[in-house]
């Protein structure tokens, strides 16, 4: 006798991913994703720190100086120092997000997951990057936010407001893959953005104009890479900056280029990782 057939149902096979479609695209927005909430868990220590500091130095310096110190003409020296702020604290936001992070994985223990994960060191860098660039902004917003409470502030140039906050939110990303590659224990980490970062943007014309130091310290001024960053993001907003914003541009860009492609080279070959 012959048995009965049988109607099997076999679920369709998924489709092939390629390259075009997004090989790897969800494992990298997942880093990308866990980075953002680990910064936003703690949003009074990497949002609401930085503005209160930022307040803190617009009362001071604005009130102390706004009526004795005009820089640009119609810019009044209080306006003068809110984009400089903004950028000074998105630089030093965006180096500690991705520092933070891989000093932490590496001290914990925790990097074994992000190294037996299927993260490239490509996408390694985009995904911590990208959410550098992220708590940048969002600190940037919230600064310029409650400067708008405080005083009248134009955006004449809106795109290169975004350019170089995105050059520099993301060079300062890179950096700071750099610094956590290196470091070794939290000590380091501090060392390194008090004795390099921090000086270097407090000494990048947030508070002043180039043109106001002697000439010996106007070039010293010019080697730093942040003033660049900071003079052009600044013209984003008065249409006016110390120096042309094309050279701004170039030099951002320039940094944000070399950093990248260090961190890069660095998570590939695994240096103090895989120890």
């Amino acid at each position: 006798m012959n048995e009965p057939t049988r109607s099997t149902h076999t679920l369709p096979a998924p489709p092939l991913m390629t390259p075009a479609a997004g090989l790897r695209f969800t494992p990298t927005w997942t880093l990308f994703y866990k980075e953002v909430l680990r910064f936003g868990k703690v949003w009074l220590q990497t949002v609401a720190a930085p503005l209160v500091t930022t307040l803190l130095y617009l009362v001071v310096f604005g009130h102390a100086l706004g009526g004795r110190i005009s820089v640009y003409p119609g810019v009044s020296y209080t306006a003068f120092i809110v984009p400089g702020l903004m950028m000074m604290a998105v630089l030093q936001n965006a180096f500690a997000n991705s520092s933070s992070s891989l000093i932490q994985a590496k001290v914990t223990g925790n990097i074994v997951f992000l190294l037996l994960s299927p993260l490239g060191p490509g996408e390694i860098f985009v995904a911590m990057t990208a959410a550098s660039i992220v708590r940048g902004v969002v600190v940037g917003l919230a600064i310029l936010i409650l400067a708008l409470f405080y005083l009248h502030l134009p955006v004449i140039h809106p795109l290169w407001v975004l350019v170089f906050t995105l050059l520099g939110a993301g060079g300062m990303g890179a950096l700071g893959l750099i610094a956590g590659l290196w470091a070794e224990k939290f000590d380091q980490i501090a060392g390194f953005q008090n004795f390099l970062i921090m000086p270097l943007t407090f000494l990048a014309g947030v508070f002043y104009s180039v043109h106001s130091l002697p000439p010996a310290w106007r070039k010293i001024s010019l080697i730093n890479p942040f003033f660049y960053v900071i003079d052009g993001f600044r013209y984003g907003f008065f249409a006016a900056s110390d120096i042309s914003v094309w050279l701004c541009l170039a030099v951002s860009a320039a940094f944000a280029a070399v950093t990248s492609f260090l961190a890069w080279r660095l998570l590939r070959s695994g240096y103090k990782l895989r120890q």
